[in-house]
């Protein structure tokens, strides 16, 4: 009777690979839970050796193991969003997939079909692609590509800005998913990412000036994880992605103010809770 007068977190799992300079993977997804008011989880897929330079080397965990992971969070704490990020192997992407299906997850799952890292270093092993495109795209409820990954996904070029309504519409699958294609590798001076709401069959341009600065290591992973935080607190679809774009517009900001590390430095995950 007691459990049931308490308050309830929002709770989010993230499925994502570690990286030890705390900017990408399950570490930016954390703080970004963190910032957004849910209680965060993790399931690690694989251990990186990586920094604001680059990438070193890849040290995957166990199938089963990460299978066990999530199990363990989902069996007692559950979870109302996931976020799934980098998954290097067709067998990983896999037992991911089938492991999710037994649960239950209100708002959905966000996948970011990581596949380069913002090094330009490859995090997706090759025939891996089609087990993501097949497989594990169809069972999300959003996707967050690049269009780097938009490209390798749909096998051919985009190169303006009047080409990413159609490349959301087609990614979507037949309105399966719904599709936040980002825009940040054009060189338009403003940067308009689109929305396909697979749901309601609406779309959503959504602003934001190009800012000057090499920390953006880890903004992938943030923008995802900023709209699973959202869906988990019950934020309707386009608000919840209206909502996260909102965020990390102004962590990007608010971390070209900072110099750290050597190379693309981190976006500022708490820049609405405090700063130096």
């Amino acid at each position: 009777m007691e459990n049931l007068t308490k308050k309830k977190y929002y709770r989010a799992l993230t499925i994502a690979g570690s990286d030890p300079s705390g900017g990408a993977g399950l570490q930016a997804d954390l703080k970004t839970f963190s910032a957004l008011g849910c209680y965060g989880m993790s399931a690690v897929v694989a251990v990186v050796d990586e920094n604001t330079v680059g990438v070193t080397g890849v040290h995957p965990i166990p199938v089963d193991f990460v299978r066990g992971q999530i199990k363990s969070c989902l069996d007692d704490i559950g979870a109302d969003a996931v976020k799934i990020g980098m998954l290097h192997s067709s067998e990983l992407i896999l037992a991911v997939h089938d492991t999710l299906r037994n649960y239950d997850i209100p708002g959905g799952v966000v996948l970011d079909p990581v596949m380069v890292a913002t090094s330009g270093d490859p995090l997706l092993m090759h025939d891996a692609v089609a087990t993501l495109r097949d497989v594990l795209i169809p069972s999300a409820r959003v996707i967050t590509p690049n269009i780097p990954e938009a490209e390798i996904l749909l096998g051919r070029p985009i190169s303006r800005q009047s080409d990413l309504r159609r490349a959301a519409e087609e990614l979507s699958q037949g309105k399966r998913v719904s599709v936040l294609l980002k825009a940040g590798h054009l060189s338009d001076s403003v940067l308009t990412d689109i929305f396909y709401n697979a749901e309601d069959d609406t779309v959503t341009e959504l602003s934001s000036p190009r800012l000057s600065t090499v920390n953006t290591h880890g903004t992938g992973c943030t923008l995802s994880s900023a709209v699973a935080s959202y869906l988990a607190r019950g934020y309707e679809l386009t608000d919840a992605v209206r909502s996260a774009k909102e965020y990390i517009t102004g962590a990007i900001s608010a971390g070209a103010e900072y110099a750290i590390g050597h190379g693309h430095g981190p976006v500022h995950h708490f820049f609405n809770m405090w700063k130096n």
